[in-house]
């Protein structure tokens, strides 16, 4: 075939083609100089190829326009948000490029994915993965197993005994036996990031139930076994609920035997001091002396003044938490923007009512001495931990199994109705509910919550859990936290009673709490950060939720994005499942 080509007449079109050829052929190589300058040529065509390559890099999701409140409590800044492979890329103005997904953020506020400090989410996440109303409001982080509270470790033989003791928070719970590593390891795919504490409570059960005396030597090696092994696989540290049974029934130095083991592992403790009401001074006092005798960090939870007879004393109660940290004590509180708190009914009675656990506590609810002796108790000192309370009406039933026709009434209107006094009241409803009842209990004076929110030091925790207005998780009357902490925040403290800035708001519900448990990369908006970012309208966002009707999103989140994945797109839910288990390293937690 060749041969015959080479035989075959050539048309003067392709003598002229190869003629211009020739001419735009390089400078042949034997020539230095063109040599040289085809090379110089070559590299100027490849600079140019890696530059539009460059130029051509997609990134994933640019927010436009939006004004940047980075969480540090520094002035907000119009700009776009540049996020690429789960992180912040860039935050300029006028980002030039193609990305996947472009928000339109123009007239609203581009913040850092909220962190919720103070969670018990533990209870419901396994069933409402999701977290519809925690991520609906604008969280991307939730510090879970507060108030020694944890869903584990649950040793062989101990699995009915915690399923009762948590019976009124999550009845619904598949309780297994399981280390606290296995716990994290299994922990389901979830739209948000989870920071893990493990419970005094739950440790103190597993050792020795709810016996009301000091541990053995043996009982104490084995929380402390127990701490150890949960620390080892990432927890965050120690969750204490001092103000009821078990937890109440622990020392001062069963808590600092513990504590001496964060120390070790650089951990933290976070506490619900032993008294919120009429001690309260003396309980802070104490959680301060855990952290400077061992040198670790303390986080004072759901920081208040309960019941009537304390009420006023905000400012002396930050005066003390400020003179400790003044004396190099690493302290921190966090607080929840509502006058009403929210608690199993029985933590309402004495504290000797739970000893021996629930059999034995309806044992002796069913007894008229019992009864009378509550009541003295309750004349004398008020309903334990909350103080005194201007009367019955004040609580309000949330949650009753058994009894569910009751849920949204006060237990007032209850006792009224039926010709009996409160205590009475409570003693029938856990009688019928096996303990199982949860109520809202109206015992803070709203100037003091103010006092607390518009102090620096104190951060924002909703003391709420993931909840949906469907499934198991709908059911009762819960606590408007669940759904609004956030959106209150913003709504009302922000922007109608201007009791804070927007950024002085955002700090606190973002690069505080990060800080303070030591996130890693999380917290604040800044390159080479996690993208956890929430969008909002600072004209709108606002709660919904109400005691009446608690089930109700917020308004005015617009978007959520958890990882660099959103999860909530123009206020809905995208069913992303993007969270992940945060683990505490030497480095900080992530």
């Amino acid at each position: 075939m060749i041969r015959l080509l080479a035989g075959m007449p050539v048309s003067s079109t392709c003598v002229e083609a190869k003629q211009r050829a020739a001419s735009e052929r390089p400078p042949a190589l034997d020539n230095p100089d063109g040599a040289a300058q085809c090379g110089a040529r070559s590299r100027r065509r490849r600079s140019r190829t890696r530059a539009v390559e460059g130029s051509l890099r997609v990134d994933d999701i640019v927010i436009r326009g939006g004004q940047v409140v980075d969480g540090s409590g520094a002035p907000g800044r119009v700009a776009d948000v540049v996020i690429r492979d789960g992180r912040v890329a860039a935050i300029e103005p006028g980002h030039v490029g193609p990305a996947r997904r472009v928000f339109d953020a123009r007239g609203r506020v581009v913040s850092p994915g909220f962190v919720d400090v103070k969670t018990h989410s533990d209870w419901t996440l396994p069933l409402n993965p999701r977290a519809e109303s925690k991520v609906r409001q604008g969280v991307t982080t939730e510090v879970i197993g507060h108030c020694g509270f944890s869903v584990a470790p649950v040793l062989p033989g101990r699995v009915e005994l915690l399923r009762d003791y948590l019976a009124p928070s999550a009845p619904w719970l598949p309780f297994r036996e399981t280390t606290f590593a296995e716990y994290m390891d299994a922990f389901p795919a979830t739209s948000v990031n989870t920071v893990m504490l493990v419970g005094h409570n739950t440790l103190r059960l597993m050792a020795m139930g709810m016996a009301n005396r000091p541990p053995t030597a043996d009982e104490m090696t084995l929380m402390r076994r127990m701490l150890e092994e949960a620390l080892a696989a990432g927890a965050l540290g120690l969750s204490s609920g001092l103000f009821t049974a078990p937890g109440c029934f622990a020392g001062a130095e069963e808590m600092v035997s513990l504590a001496h083991v964060l120390r070790r592992y650089g951990a933290s403790y976070a506490t619900h001091v032993r008294d919120e009401a009429r001690r309260v001074f003396e309980a802070v006092r104490e959680a301060i002396a855990i952290a400077e005798t061992c040198g670790v960090h303390v986080e004072i939870v759901h920081l208040k003044l309960s019941g009537t007879d304390g009420w006023g004393g905000a400012a002396r109660l930050l005066a003390e938490i400020e003179a400790a940290r003044q004396r190099g004590v690493p302290v921190d509180c966090d607080q929840y923007p509502y006058t009403t708190a929210s608690n199993p009914l029985r933590n309402l009675l004495p504290t000797w009512v739970q000893e021996g656990g629930v059999d034995a506590m309806l044992a002796r609810l069913g007894r008229p001495d019992v009864r009378d002796r509550a009541r003295e108790d309750i004349a004398a000192d008020g309903l334990g931990s909350w103080g005194r309370i201007p009367s019955w009406d004040a609580v309000r039933v949330a949650v009753s199994p058994h009894r569910p026709e009751c849920e949204g009434r006060t237990l007032g209107d209850i006792a009224r109705s039926r010709s009996f006094d409160g205590v009475d009241a409570v003693c029938d409803f856990l009688i019928a509910d096996r303990g199982a009842t949860r109520v809202l209990i109206a015992s803070m004076a709203e100037e003091d919550v103010r006092e607390l929110l518009r102090s620096p030091m104190v951060l924002v925790g909703s003391d709420g859990y993931a909840v949906a207005p469907y499934g198991v998780t709908g059911q009762g009357k819960p606590h408007p936290r669940c759904y609004g902490t956030f959106p209150r925040v913003l709504g009302q403290y922000v922007r109608e009673l201007r009791l804070l800035t927007l950024p002085q708001a955002i700090h606190k519900m973002t690069g505080g709490p990060a800080a303070a448990i030591g996130l890693v990369a999380r917290g604040l908006l800044r390159a080479g950060y996690r993208a956890d970012v929430t969008v909002f309208d600072p004209e709108t966002v606002a709660e919904r939720a109400t005691f009446d009707e608690p089930h109700q999103y917020p308004v005015g989140i617009v978007t959520v994005i958890v990882n660099g994945v959103p999860v909530v797109d123009g206020g809905e839910h995208t069913g992303a499942l993007p969270g992940q288990v945060l683990r505490r390293r030497s480095g900080g937690v992530g």
